[in-house]
């Protein structure tokens, strides 16, 4: 008798296996993002800090320059080989070894600021070696979200670490700036002690980063070009990879865009600050109101609207009188921008095989990223050589090239669920 009562479940049992934990109760999910909140914001402290001590020790805004180029070019050398790597390790190991040598390479800079013998040199080599085991945490970490949260969490997941790096970025600077204020160590101290709470976070964390799938003994150049395969083959996910990297094109030097109209408004630099921190609280909101908004709509219907939205709301900053519609506008932007991003990634991520993740997610990145610095460099010679209207028309019109292209492609139109 009571072995056949155990082959029945009772309905409070039916729904506990169907109906997945939320996310403020996957006590797993929780230590990787809280350690992450500290982690981040601990980076932007350390990130607003470095060309300001740059600049105290140099006076060469050019070697600052370089210092923050030189973090970025891991991502961009690195990115491929990485990817095979993070699907050959063991994820939550790689992770924690990136935060451990973080640690290390700041706490350098800690003691040459004690012993007084900072140089030029010691800067531009802790710039690269952050860079580079960012390189192979960030590709680890989004490897390993599909297996620290279910399928169904997967989008609020995404827009909760996308909600994160946004909230870094407006607690991170002004308080890079009150600390690098009271000394020139304390942001470099802030960002050592958070990279510490990331390991600690990790060493806590039970669930495996990654599915068991056989040790691969092939040659790295094999493995990546087998990532490079199914991304060609995948043509959905490809034509989201070239769709970010149009939308990174189009709008990556939007705040060049919004200090220089701020500027022709008379606004000051606090006021401009602040409409930018207005900016990053809208980030905020569109990136937790993107999965509500994927439990009634499709990814199809999410990403056309969205992207039409874009393109319609952009020119309209030609006519903004003031900088409370420039405010507004810029708001409103910046809601939109994070909703695509948080259903596209969520998406992206259920539909890579576990064995793929880092392959796929680094060539993606690739592709999306590139196209960031290109942006920048474009927007500035625009503004200074066609002025802010010219600029503004180009980006305008490249967003409605790409919400055109994606309202006619097939394979997003085909995502209906």
């Amino acid at each position: 008798m009571g072995d056949k009562q155990k082959q029945f479940l009772t309905k409070e049992e039916v729904l506990e296996v169907s109906t997945p934990l939320p996310l403020w109760r996957n006590r797993d999910y929780l230590l990787l993002w809280s350690g992450q909140i500290i982690s981040q914001t601990g980076s932007q402290v350390s990130q607003l800090a470095f060309p300001l001590l740059i600049l105290a020790l140099t006076h060469s805004p050019a070697q600052a320059g370089i210092a923050a180029a030189l973090r970025t070019i891991p991502y961009l050398v690195l990115s491929l080989p990485a990817g095979a790597l993070v699907d050959r390790w063991d994820r939550k190991k790689l992770m924690i070894f990136c935060d451990l040598g973080r640690f290390l390479s700041m706490t350098s800079i800690l003691l040459a600021l004690f012993l007084g013998h900072l140089t030029i040199i010691q800067v531009y080599l802790v710039s690269i070696l952050e860079g580079t085991f960012f390189v192979f945490f960030d590709l680890a970490e989004v490897s390993s979200l599909p297996q620290v949260v279910s399928k169904e969490q997967l989008p609020a997941a995404s827009a909760q670490n996308i909600a994160t790096m946004n909230i870094a970025m407006l607690l991170g600077s002004p308080l890079g700036g009150l600390l690098y204020s009271a000394n020139w160590a304390f942001p470099f101290l802030a960002d050592t002690v958070s990279y510490l709470c990331s390991v600690l976070s990790l060493f806590f964390v039970r669930t495996s980063f990654q599915q068991e799938h056989a040790r691969s003994s092939r040659a790295l150049r094999i493995e990546v070009k087998e990532g490079l395969k199914w991304l060609w083959e995948h043509r959905l996910i490809r034509s989201l990879a070239i769709l970010i990297c149009g939308l990174n094109f189009m709008t990556g030097g939007i705040t060049l865009v919004i200090i220089v109209l701020g500027q022709h408004v008379h606004a000051s630099a606090v006021e401009i600050g602040v409409l930018l921190s207005v900016a990053g609280i809208a980030g905020v909101l569109g990136s937790l109101v993107a999965p509500l908004l994927r439990r009634r709509l499709s990814f199809s219907a999410i990403a056309i609207i969205t992207l039409w939205a874009q393109a319609l709301l952009s020119p309209l900053l030609i006519l903004a009188p003031n900088l409370l519609v420039i405010a507004i506008l810029l708001s409103l932007l910046f809601f939109l921008f994070p909703i695509f991003d948080v259903v596209q990634r969520s998406l992206r991520m259920a539909l890579i095989p576990d064995a793929l993740q880092g392959r796929i997610n680094s060539i993606y990145r690739l592709i999306a990223f590139s196209s960031n610095p290109i942006s920048l460099a474009l927007t500035g010679f625009l503004l200074q050589s066609k002025g802010t209207t010219f600029t503004i028309l180009f980006m305008a019109g490249g967003l409605l090239f790409l919400a055109l292209a994606a309202t006619f492609n097939p394979h997003l139109r085909r995502v209906d669920a």
